[in-house]
This record gives C-alpha cells, structure tokens and sequence, in this order.
C-alpha cells in the first residue's frame, strides 16, 4: 500500500471518529451561525452559553436533534478527509521530490519551503472541495431544517396573532387556533428529503451552492499544514542542532503540533466559515 493511500485511510478513519464526538458542538455552531429568527430571539441567543444551547436543542427537538444531517455527514467526512489526506501526501512526496533535485543541483538544502507547504495544502483542499461539496449543501440543508420550520411556525402565529385583531376573534377561538399551531410537530428529514429540496430548488448546481467561498476556506487546512510542517521542520533543526540521541517525533508532539496549527487556522480563518455556512443556507 502506497503511503498516499495510508494516508487518506487514516485521514478518513480519525476524521469519522472526531466528527461523531464533536457532532452536537457542530450542531450548535452552524445553528449560531444561521439564526433566522426575530432580533429579540436573535440578541437573547447570542447571550446564552454553548452548553444552554445545546440544552434547548434537546428541550425542542430531542437528542436526535443534536445529531441531524450525521449520517452524510460521516459520509462526508470519510470523503473529505480521505481524498484531502490522499492528494495531500501525493503532492507533498512531489514536493520533496522536487526539493530534493533542487538540491542536487546545487539550490536549496534539499527541504520544502514554507510556501511550497502552502501551496501543497491548497492544491489538495482544491479537489477536496470540488467532489465533496454536495455533502456539506445537505449537511447544512439537515441541520439546519428543524430551525427553519420553527422559523416558519412562527410567522404564522404572528399572522394568526394579526388576523385576529383585524377580525375581532375571541380569546377562546384564538386560544384554539394557537394551540393546533402548537400541536404541529416538525417533519421527518432525511437525507432523500434533503436531495429532493436541493434540486428542486436550483438543479443540479444547487449542489455547488457556495463553491467560491468554500474554495477560499481551503486557506484554513492550507495554513494549518503550513504552520504544522514549519514547526516539525524547526523541532527537528533544532533536535539535531542539540545532537539529541533521537531526532523522532513522538506522537504526543504531533498531536500537540497538529492542535496548535488548527488552533492558529482557526482563528485566523473563522470569519470566511461564517460567511460560507451563510452563503450556502440563503443561495439555496
């Protein structure tokens, strides 16, 4: 087995299990990022801690709810993480490769540059994205619809609420149609569900909704793989400038060295994941 194929196994593996632990955080956050509803809801749920909120999904939709859109979005994460892994070892042995011949000849010291890491990241977060788009469409469609109808509940109990001063309706009328409102219980959604409503709505580029600026979030796993092969390169440097007995790496530290890269990404990345998960809920 190739190590472009290890890799990507490996990448699909670990990127299933951190996506089943992490879930409801996920939930959350995209559910933060999407509020729909009136400013007073709006300002009232900015206040309120991540812990509360994931409290009030279960309150109104169950544990379930903590977990829609999981299942393509496993489906997603093995794609993603596999092919992102796979494209990413092929074009970093072409990258040492190159490296390597560079020096040969007499330029360089035979490691890859800091650009060419970047670069590397960003070629293989550029097919990754191409083929796995139309996952994370449904995905956000899956989280994000029980949300939305409760968004739409609303609305017609504000239009309930107005018909019934226009029209002089007794409190006793009023109360029933409210609770028969009240009564309504959101739809199943499911994946099919989800396709359906995509396509019907905009075709089969429904499913690229949102492409350029998930293109420009491929920045994020390119600065995160730029910051964590600068800083194994520099630990190694630095072990064999100390003459240490070994010059290896221990899990441990790479742990260490591949949270702090995401972390720095992250960060310096967040804004343009807002807009994407906004751009790719109100273009459909």
């Amino acid at each position: 087995m190739s190590n472009a194929v290890a890799n990507g196994l490996a990448g699909a593996g670990g990127g299933m299990i951190a996506q089943i632990i992490t879930y409801p955080l996920q939930t959350v956050n995209t559910r933060q990022q999407t509020e729909r509803v009136a400013k007073k809801s709006l300002a009232n749920s900015k206040r309120l801690g991540t812990l509360v909120q994931i409290l009030q999904v279960i309150r109104s939709d169950g544990w379930g709810g903590l977990y829609s859109g999981l299942k393509p979005s496993l489906l997603g994460t093995a794609a993603s993480q596999g092919i992102y892994y796979y494209f990413y070892q092929v074009f970093k042995n072409k990258a040492e490769a190159i490296a390597v011949a560079r020096k040969a000849k007499g330029h360089g010291d035979g490691t890859v540059g800091m650009f060419s890491w970047l670069l590397v990241a960003a070629l293989a977060g550029s097919l990754n994205v191409l083929l796995t788009n139309p996952i994370w469409v449904l995905v956000t469609r899956m989280q994000t619809h029980t949300q939305a109808e409760r968004k739409i509940m609303e609305e017609r109990k504000e239009a309930l609420l107005k018909e019934a001063s226009e029209n002089c309706l007794t409190g006793s009328e009023l109360q029933v149609k409210l609770a028969e409102l009240d009564s309504i219980k959101p739809h199943p959604y499911g994946t099919w569900q989800a396709v359906n409503e995509v396509y019907s709505e905009a075709k089969i580029t429904g499913f690229w909704k949102g492409i350029v600026p998930t293109l420009i979030m491929v920045c994020n796993p390119a600065i995160q793989f730029m910051i964590y092969e600068s800083s194994l390169k520099h630990l190694r440097a630095k072990r064999a400038d100390r003459k240490q007995g070994s010059k290896n790496i221990t899990a441990l530290e790479v742990f260490l060295l591949g949270a702090l890269a995401k972390l720095g990404a992250t960060i310096s990345t967040y804004p343009l994941l807002v807009v994407k998960v906004k751009y790719t809920l109100y273009t459909l």
